[in-house]
């Protein structure tokens, strides 16, 4: 590694060199606000030359310039830009604009052979600076004078013509005023070896760049990495031909964050594992975790392309219904499949089965015998996910999906050769992750607010009950097909005597949103508060079928919204149906047997056999803590994270509303102090690290820490799950010992000994 000092002028004006920006580089994205802070320090510089006061004129840093050199023959060399082809695209076109505003054809020539054109070049025209793909019509446009192309090149170029001619207006400045102010912008040079063996690798040095201000994309990392490493006319290649059209251009079509989505995804589903959602906090970390699974799983990096091209379309099948692809050569069957897909991905918006999916369509396009599916699998998998999620989501149940689903994705080879299917595999995991029984959703809809509770897919459900009674489909996406509360949501005195008017009030209060007094209709909006006649005489004409069950009902009464309550869910445990042997069973890991044995995974939440248990040791991650009470264990769980990973404390106080269900479960003593003005008797429900109240100590020190423990068993084991989901935690992660007790449910007050 060489570093030296140069202006940008003179590294710009080395002969017989050119310049290239890798594929794998950022597209110009410079604005507004960069460009005129740049031309302000221009400006700057341009004014102290004017200074007849100033003997020292000024200078101004402009950053660094990474690059490597790679030889062109004998008397030509190309300069590969590692870092700093922001910095250069931006001078160059600050220097195109100079030139077109200039007057004197000589100073013309000298900006466009010194700065823009090299002879030896073997780029097109012998342009000097090769841009990327994105950014090469447009750059190479502006070098040679042709038809402009829009973007943000162009939009520099505009700019600096605007903010140029003003200057250049003014009787005391002139182009050569600005040609000196560039030999008077500095860059710091770093020059990386050739040979390998001094490990000056680019990609290093490229993250360790790379490490500060705004973080590059995931994509951006990854695309990097694996172009990096190749020879500048391969990397150009390999972009041009498969990177850039068949992967970033498909997926970034469907919005600008789904190529980093994907990367991740199909992380998840190669290593049958979660990951942490991509964001700005986690991408290196991501990054790291792909960068090692790559090197781990292929020869080369070409084997990887290929790899992960053949996953695109897949993905694409699943994040954008407009750019589906034919997954079977059965119409029939590939219609069924675009719809499972839609349902399960738009309709009701599962992230946790992208993984799982995406095998599972890769496996469906898969030549390899062993592992490829039929459509009959590969439909009734879809329609066993769209069932568990579906009746899952009726009963509020969501947690615990993100972090186990990919998990799953092990069990696809077993499913593919017919010794398991993936019903069996739903109806066998742990409690908060089960597939709820007919008894379980019959329940829960004949007591549930239906319209308010489960908006998000309400009229999913009535369009997919519609179509299996009456075969027919239903668009529940048109926003002319609404859901109708046969009992308005307003009550007139026509309604008031319909439900008779000793019970109207309570039977709108407990029926309005149930299930029961619901109906799909195309004539939400002409119907309202009509009397029950009329809108029976409405609803005859419909053409969606269950609108004419209402039609038999003489009056809408109690009676009648819990005959339609129990017609209504039976369609929906048919539409969403279960086979026999998992109807009534409890679909879950069966626990009964860890009645007798000693240990709980608090991941698992809240555990009805529990009660009556106390505690005896904790172990978090290799450490083993001696707890006394349930309270205990809590607070020793908390201390953990307080001593060994402090960071995941203040991210577990950041969201303690969401994670103990209160705002202020975890406090100091300074704000805990204040709480007890307003609630004194918090002093025997908070409890310090040491698991002591605030009346059993002295010397209380402000930043002291105080946690909510009155709780049950099940309360503090739903927080401690709620925790582990909320940092990544596993289930085998945190482990309680237990010992057996006659009490069947144990709060802080009952727990003291």
């Amino acid at each position: 590694m060489k570093t030296s000092n140069s202006s940008i002028f003179e590294a710009l004006s080395l002969n017989n060199t050119s310049f290239f920006i890798p594929p794998y580089q950022r597209a110009y994205s410079w604005g507004k606000e960069q460009i005129n802070r740049f031309f302000d320090d221009v400006m700057r510089l341009v004014h102290s030359e004017q200074d007849p006061m100033q003997t020292d004129k000024q200078q101004h840093f402009f950053g660094t310039l990474v690059y490597k050199w790679e030889g062109q023959g004998s008397f030509a060399k190309r300069q590969v830009i590692i870092d700093g082809q922001q910095r250069l695209t931006t001078t160059l076109i600050f220097c195109i604009a100079l030139r077109d505003l200039s007057t004197d054809q000589e100073e013309k020539q000298n900006i466009t052979n010194t700065l823009l054109i090299n002879e030896k070049s073997t780029f097109k025209d012998k342009i000097k600076l090769k841009q990327v793909t994105s950014d090469w019509d447009a750059y190479g446009a502006l070098v040679m004078g042709g038809k402009p192309v829009p973007g943000k090149i162009t939009d520099a170029y505009n700019l600096f013509i605007r903010l140029l001619k003003k200057q250049l207006e003014s009787e005391d400045i002139t182009a050569e005023h600005f040609i000196t102010a560039l030999q008077r912008i500095n860059v710091a040079i770093i020059e990386l070896s050739e040979e390998p063996y001094k490990g000056e690798d680019p990609q290093v040095i490229f993250e360790t760049l790379n490490s500060l201000g705004k973080p590059l994309s995931l994509s951006d990392l990854i695309r990097n990495y694996i172009l990096l490493g190749m020879p500048s006319d391969q990397q150009t290649t390999i972009y041009d031909e498969v990177w850039q059209p068949k992967i970033e251009q498909l997926l970034g079509e469907v919005g600008e964050e789904y190529t980093s989505r994907f990367f991740r995804d199909y992380l998840q589903c190669k290593n049958k594992k979660s990951y942490k959602v991509v964001s700005d906090n986690n991408t290196k970390e991501l990054y790291y975790q792909f960068k090692e699974f790559v090197e781990r799983t292929f020869d080369s990096k070409k084997d990887f392309i290929r790899d992960i091209e053949s996953y695109v379309p897949c993905y694409l099948n699943i994040v954008e219904p407009k750019y589906y692809t034919p997954v079977s050569p059965n119409k029939e069957d590939d219609q069924t499949i675009k719809e499972l897909l839609h349902n399960i991905f738009h309709d009701i918006s599962s992230e946790a089965f992208k993984p799982f999916v995406l095998e599972l369509l890769h496996m469906r396009q898969s030549s390899n015998p062993n592992t490829t599916i039929c459509d009959t699998l590969l439909i009734e998998s879809l329609e066993s996910i769209r069932t568990y999620l579906i009746r899952r989501r009726v009963v509020k149940l969501t947690q615990a999906e993100n972090k186990n689903i990919p998990t799953l994705t092990s069990y696809l080879p077993a499913i593919a050769s017919g010794e398991t299917s993936l019903i069996k595999i739903l109806s066998n995991l742990f409690y908060r992750l089960r597939l709820p029984n007919d008894k379980e959703v019959r329940e829960t809809l004949e007591r549930l607010a239906f319209y308010k509770d489960v908006s998000s897919y309400s009229k999913f459900i009535l369009g997919k009950m519609e179509k299996h009674q009456a075969k027919v489909s239903v668009d529940f996406h048109d926003p002319l097909v609404t859901i109708e509360h046969i009992m308005p949501q307003t009550l007139n005195e026509v309604w008031r005597s319909e439900l008779g008017e000793e019970k109207a009030e309570e039977i709108h209060q407990h029926y309005l949103h149930n299930i029961g007094n619901l109906i799909l209709t195309e004539f939400n909006g002409e119907m309202g508060n009509k009397s029950f006649a009329d809108k029976k005489a409405r609803l005859a004409t419909s053409n969606i079928g269950y609108s004419h069950n209402i039609c038999q009902y003489e009056q809408w009464r109690e009676e009648s919204i819990l005959d339609h309550q129990d017609r209504m869910i039976s369609l929906f445990l048919d539409t969403f149906s279960l086979p026999d042997e998992y109807k009534q069973t409890n679909n879950w890991k069966d626990d009964s047997d860890q009645k007798t044995e000693s240990v709980i995974y608090p991941f698992d939440g809240s555990l009805e056999w529990a009660k009556g248990t106390k505690p005896k040791q904790l172990r978090v991650y290799q450490q083993t803590y001696e707890v006394k009470n349930w309270s205990g264990t809590l607070l020793q769980f908390v201390k953990y994270f307080k001593y060994q990973e402090p960071a995941a404390l203040e991210e577990l106080i950041l969201n303690q509303q969401e994670v103990f269900s209160r705002k202020d479960s975890i406090v100091n003593w300074s704000r805990f102090s204040q709480l007890l003005l307003k609630q004194p008797n918090y002093q025997t429900r908070y409890k310090n690290l040491e698991d002591k109240f605030c009346t059993q100590l002295s010397d209380i020190k402000p930043e002291e820490l105080f946690v909510h423990c009155d709780a049950t068993i099940n309360m503090i084991l739903d927080r401690m799950s709620k925790t582990m989901l909320l940092l990544g935690m596993d289930r085998k992660d945190v482990v309680v010992e237990i010992r057996r007790t006659t009490k069947s449910s144990i709060t802080i007050e009952e727990e003291e000994e």
